[in-house]
């Protein structure tokens, strides 16, 4: 490929689970000096097939080649014999060691022992790639792109000269994910080969050298990014054509349906996380949520749904009929359902809030009935039709009804409470990362509920980290700093750059309606 040197070759990998083959032959090259982005569909096999090149699963059949010579990767310390480093989305740190610390961790030899070494190593490469890191300080300490920019830094200390991201910009903001983007291109222009697995095709666009693309564990192609588009790249992923476009309906005879005045809340260790957050949602409108990840986005929706308990301040039900407010403060999710208030939560933690793992579909659609005080022997066809009626219109990939919720995938799991929640009819819809781990494809089918959830007349709280999502979805956006309202502004006319800057600066310039 234009004289490039092949750093990987993995020539018919395939790995199944059980019945489930991940990934079915599958031939990927990643070459040095390139940022390749793998694409994929939920349950492509993009994360399994960057797993085996990691150490952390072993092929069943196929052959790996780093600088052209057959490898055996059996565990991630093998990986990184070879110059393999993989940064997952959900970083491994030690949250009372410092980033130096962290980065010499599990390594052998004496020399580790020597901090101030480590320190003047990790300085040097901070300074040649530019990072911004202080080896010294707590990972406690750290925002989130610090702790991503320590698992870097680790992977670069061990002399990787291959790395992989699995979805690096998920809880970043714009200009975390500007700088990130400068340090890879810096990495790439080093000669490094690094290979991202993202949802965000305009981030492909903007930063990959080349994309990939598998489909139910099959490679399907592989082209420079300058010569396609996301619409050529979603159609390859899918299958079919598939429309990229996010409808904003105007919002039709809005009227105030949850007031939240002076909204305080503390976490089971007496953190702050709001304090004194006010707004008004209204019906018929999508009201969108931007923060840095723990900013206060879950404790405002779980106070709302009677979840976390409020230290101060109010929240008022106004009813569609008779306008009269009633107040949620201090009422658990029955109380509030038994006020005759349809609210319905598709919370950040699935398996643990939303959903139980080791029930199947039709017992987890029955949770709703058993939340109303309906008996445990409620029929179930009612559950039944409602499950087949999921898994046919979000495409959810299972092998049946039957199937308990924890063997499905991540994004699978998604769609299953996603729609149980939309189809109770809701007139307050509180959804927490709606799309997150789910392919463009499934994305896009969500918005379209949630639009459709709009134009019913129902008030949605959408709390969102792709900000360009937010701005083309919501009608209005309220950006949250360190649990304070930085500002609460229009979605139509709104900018990722401000927005971040307001998400990272309390008072960034926003007005109110």
């Amino acid at each position: 490929m234009d004289g490039k040197v092949a750093a990987v070759q993995m020539r018919d990998i395939t790995k199944s689970f059980g019945p489930v083959v991940a990934n079915d032959k599958v031939w990927l090259d990643i070459y040095k000096g390139e940022i390749l982005a793998l694409l994929g569909e939920n349950g492509s096999g993009k994360t399994t097939l960057m797993n085996m090149l990691s150490g952390i699963y072993f092929p069943d059949e196929g052959k790996i080649y780093v600088d052209g010579r057959e490898v055996v990767i059996r565990s991630p310390k093998d990986a990184f014999d070879l110059g393999i480093g993989m940064i997952h989305q959900h970083f491994k740190l030690v949250d009372v060691l410092t980033a130096a610390e962290n980065i010499v961790l599990g390594l052998p030899g004496r020399g580790r022992l020597d901090m101030r070494a480590v320190a003047a190593k990790v300085r040097e490469i901070s300074g040649r790639y530019g990072f911004e890191v202080d080896p010294m300080q707590k990972v406690y300490d750290m925002s989130v792109s610090q702790k991503q920019t320590v698992e870097i830094v680790k992977v670069l200390y061990r002399g990787a000269d291959i790395l992989i991201l699995d979805e690096p910009t998920a809880v970043l903001t714009p200009q975390e994910a500007d700088k990130l983007f400068a340090v890879l291109r810096s990495m790439r222009d080093d000669g490094k080969a690094i290979v991202i697995i993202t949802h965000k095709l305009h981030e492909v666009e903007e930063l990959s050298d080349r994309v990939a693309i598998l489909r139910r564990g099959h490679f399907v192609g592989d082209m420079p990014t300058a010569k396609t588009n996301a619409m050529e790249m979603t159609n390859m992923m899918v299958g079919r054509p598939v429309t990229l476009n996010i409808e904003r309906p105007q919002p039709k005879d809005p009227q105030p349906r949850l007031e939240v005045k002076d909204l305080t809340v503390r976490d089971e260790d007496g953190v702050l996380k709001l304090d004194k957050v006010s707004f008004t949602a209204y019906s018929g409108e999508i009201l969108g949520v931007a923060g840095i990840s723990g900013s206060g986005q879950k404790e405002l929706l779980e106070a709302i749904a009677g979840l976390h308990r409020a230290e101060g301040g109010s929240i008022l039900y106004l009813d569609a009929q008779s306008g009269e407010p009633e107040e949620l403060i201090g009422k658990d999710p029955r109380d509030i359902s038994d006020m005759g208030v349809a609210l319905s939560f598709v919370p950040e933690d699935r398996l643990g809030m939303g959903l139980v793992g080791d029930m199947d579909l039709t017992d987890n659609m029955m949770l709703r009935s058993f939340r109303r005080g309906k008996g445990f022997f409620t029929d179930r066809k009612g559950p039944h039709k409602l499950a087949e009626r999921v898994v046919e219109e979000l495409d959810v990939n299972t092998p049946s009804i039957e199937t308990p919720v924890r063997r499905l995938s991540g994004g699978n799991v998604q769609k299953v409470l996603v729609g149980r929640e939309i189809s109770s009819a809701p007139t307050v819809l509180l959804t927490a990362y709606a799309v997150r781990g789910l392919d463009i494809n499934s994305s896009y089918t969500i918005y379209d509920l949630i639009n459709k959830q709009k134009e019913r007349g129902v008030a949605v709280i959408y709390v969102g980290e792709d900000l360009d999502v937010l701005l083309e979805l919501c009608d209005r956006i309220l950006v949250l700093c360190a649990g304070r309202v930085s500002g609460l502004i229009p979605g139509r006319g709104a900018t990722k750059r401000r927005v971040g800057l307001m998400m990272t600066k309390l008072g960034g310039g926003a007005e109110d309606e």
